[in-house]
Parts: structure tokens; sequence; C-alpha cells
């Protein structure tokens, strides 16, 4: 395996279990979001209401078992997240490369170069992001103890704050088969692509327009004789690669969620609708049934929007903003520092070094 491989994979994994009290958060805000309660006069479409009632994004997060809690649908990403992050860093380096054939030292390739290949490892994700998404949706979603909706004995086994990514993910694949786990496909797809691209354009972007800083304030400090101590510093920080890395870590994972977060809303909602009998009556997630009819994803979006205009396509980004500097600042330096301990981090060095001078 490369060492791009690797370095993907353990740094997806690492992101996922930092990330992942906050990703609940967010996944029932979007979840819930839009659907009206009958005092409000408009009674939501029964899709959109998981069977098993949505616990308020905190209820569950309760002090006397936060640990469990917040683990919540973690098993699915963190194996499935390691192997997408993977497949994602290895694709996009191998595109890239390609694309950017025939540039020099005085010819970086342009910000369109990184928003395809991005966009190319981000489609070539949705093999392993689709089933990792509906699993990790589903068990983040499922109702608090007080659910009426029957579990199966793999499913109880979990105990009272949830179901067990393995459970539903054999559920599906009982009922439904492969099919089942790759509901919802199209929309993750093209959530994917566009997020990726804009992802590695940010990275980008964001980390040459921190070179050309450090450079000029570099050469500030050395022309010129005032400033003193805190221009010193400002300097250093500037020239602290933890410090680029980290940033602009986070600030790439900030614009690709704004870039595609209603997109992101529609799919939690589409993986997590209730599923209903071809007559109108709902079934559980985990329940055995034939002839289950599921919104598609223009269904869910028109649905939404009738119920409560464009507000919901927003729902949960203020959390989803935190949590992606976050996990993404953290995700780019873990895979910097594998890829430099692996000895593959001078030529990235050296590339974004360049291009910072020529720009």
């Amino acid at each position: 395996m490369s060492a791009d491989f690797w370095a993907g994979y353990i740094s997806g994994a690492v992101g996922i279990i930092i990330g992942n009290p906050l990703d609940i958060l967010k996944v029932r805000l979007q979840a819930a979001a839009g659907s009206s309660s009958p005092s409000q006069g408009t009674l939501p479409h029964p899709a959109l209401t998981p069977t098993t009632s949505i616990p308020s994004p905190t209820s569950t997060l309760l002090p006397k078992r936060a640990k469990s809690a917040f683990l919540l649908g973690t098993a699915a990403p963190v194996l499935g997240y390691g192997a997408l992050n993977a497949l994602l860093f290895v694709t996009y380096n191998r595109v890239e490369a390609l694309l950017a054939n025939g540039n020099t030292a005085t010819n970086p390739y342009p910000y369109t170069t990184a928003w395809i290949a991005g966009a190319a490892g981000g489609l070539a994700t949705w093999v392993v992001s689709t089933p990792t998404e509906l699993v990790k949706c589903r068990a983040q979603v499922w109702g608090s103890p007080s659910s009426t909706a029957p579990l199966s004995t793999a499913a109880r086994a979990r105990g009272a704050n949830g179901v067990s990514s393995w459970a539903i993910t054999k559920q599906i694949f009982r009922t439904e088969g492969i099919r089942g786990l790759y509901f919802g496909g199209g929309v993750t797809a093209i959530r994917d692509s566009v997020g990726y691209g804009f992802y590695f354009w940010g990275y980008e972007l964001c980390t040459r327009w921190w070179m050309q800083l450090a450079k000029s304030s570099s050469s500030s400090s050395q022309t010129g004789s005032q400033g003193g101590a805190s221009a010193s510093a400002g300097s250093s920080w500037l020239n602290s690669e933890a410090a680029r890395v980290l940033v602009c870590g986070g600030i790439a994972g900030i614009i690709t969620w704004a870039s595609i977060f209603p997109l992101d809303v529609i799919k939690t909602k589409v993986q997590t609708q209730a599923m209903i009998e071809a007559e109108g009556e709902r079934r559980p997630l985990l329940e055995r049934g034939t002839s289950r009819r599921r919104m598609g994803a223009w269904e869910v979006a028109k649905e939404t929007y009738k119920q409560g205009g464009i507000r919901p396509f927003f729902s949960g980004l203020t959390v989803c903003s935190i949590r992606a500097f976050i996990v993404n600042a953290v995700q780019w330096a873990v895979y910097e520092w594998i890829m430099m301990e692996l000895g593959q981090g001078k030529k990235r060095q050296e590339v974004v070094e360049v291009a910072a001078v020529v720009a």
C-alpha cells in the first residue's frame, strides 16, 4: 500500500473519533428540520418523520451515559471513513499528478486542477461513503429508550442508548440486500464530488495564500527595524508548519460544508426517513416488511421546502462548521505528519513553496 493510502486511512479514522459527538447533533438537527408539529397547523409528510422518534439533539447526551451516547454510529464511519479517506487521497493525488503533468516550477497548476482532482476523488469514494453514511445516520437518529418501535435482539444488545451499526447493517442487508445499503447513493455521490472538489481547492488556496503571507512577513521583518518582538512573533507563527496545516485544514473543512450543506440535509433526510407501506402505513427502520416506498431526493427537497422554506436546508450549519474546522484541522495535520514520516512530505512542501513564490 502507498504512503498516501495509510496516511488517508489513519487520518480519516482519527477525524471521525474526534468529530462524532458534534456529528450526532448535526444529523439530528438535519433529520428533524422542517418537520412541523400539529400545533403549527402543518402536518409533516410521514416519510420525513422516522418511525422511531428522533430525540432532541442533546436529549440522549446525558452525563450518566455520555460516553456511549457520544459514540452512537461511530463503528460504521471509523471502519468505512478510514477506507473512504484513503481512497479519496489516493485518487486525488493520482488525478492531480495526471492533470498537473507538464506544469513546471515556474508554472504551477491552477486551482481548478485541485478542484477537478478533488471531485474525482470524491466520486471515487461513493462506493464506500453511501453505505457508511446510511448506517451512521440511522444509528444516530434512532429513538430514545421510550420508543415503542420494536428492536431486534442484536439491537437490544446495545442497551438503552441506541442501535448498533452492525445490527442496522445486518437488517438492511437481510431485507433489501446490497441495493438497500446504497439507498440515497445518487445525492451522496453529488454531495461528495462537489464537496471534495471544494475541499482540496480550499486547502490549496489557503496554503498558497499562507505561504505568500509568510514570505511577505519574513521579508518585512528582515528589512525593517521596527515592529520588534510582536513582528518577530507574527513571522514565527506564519512560518510554523503546524499552524499552517491546522488553520488551512480547518478552513478547507468549513468551505466544503458551506458549499454542500443543503445537499447534505437532503441526503440525511432521504437516508433516515421512515419506510412507508404502499397504503401509507409507516414501519420502523428495523422491522421486516415488503412493498415499501420511500421518497427520492427531489421529493424530499420539495417536501422540506414546502414545510419550512429555505431555513431547514441550513439547520445545523453552525454545529457542522465548528465540527468541520476541528476535524479537518486534525485530519490534515495527521495526514501531513504521516506523509512526512514516510518520506513523502518533502515533495509536497516544495510544490507549495514554489506555487507561493510564483503566485
